[in-house]
């Protein structure tokens, strides 16, 4: 699914907005993923929205844009990620980029109908505190 010229320019203009709420205690339904390039390796800072999930220990990311965004390519190649979320990093593994039919079934009620018209999404694993 490609994006839109339109679509694109309202991602970039939202994006600045995201950042400064995303990972912050108060505003829980936004994170940033720290990520790096697969190819560059430079460091990227992605504001995603979580999908509350019905078990402890997985975080849920929908991807409107397509099972071949990026920041989630990069995810998937590195193995895990660093996410800031609730005002501290959380460490994740095992990420894993499935479709809408799965991520539903993960998600919270009130969350599927979302969920489900998302061609995609990444589940990641929590990795407890040490």
């Amino acid at each position: 699914m490609a994006k839109s010229s339109f679509s694109h320019r309202l991602q970039k203009s939202f994006e600045p907005v995201a950042l400064a709420m995303s990972g912050k205690r108060w505003f829980p339904l936004y994170a940033i993923v720290n990520h790096r390039g697969r190819s560059s390796g430079k460091a990227y800072r992605t504001p995603i929205a979580v999908v509350p999930t019905r078990g402890r220990g997985r975080i849920l990311i929908g991807l409107p844009w397509g099972r071949q965004t990026n920041w989630a390519r990069n995810v998937v190649a590195a193995g895990g990620v660093d996410l800031t979320w609730k005002g501290r990093t959380v460490h994740t593994t095992s990420p894993r980029i499935i479709d809408a039919v799965e991520a539903t079934a993960l998600a919270k009620a009130p969350f599927r109908p979302v969920v489900k018209r998302m061609p995609g999404a990444i589940v990641l694993r929590e990795q407890p505190e040490v």
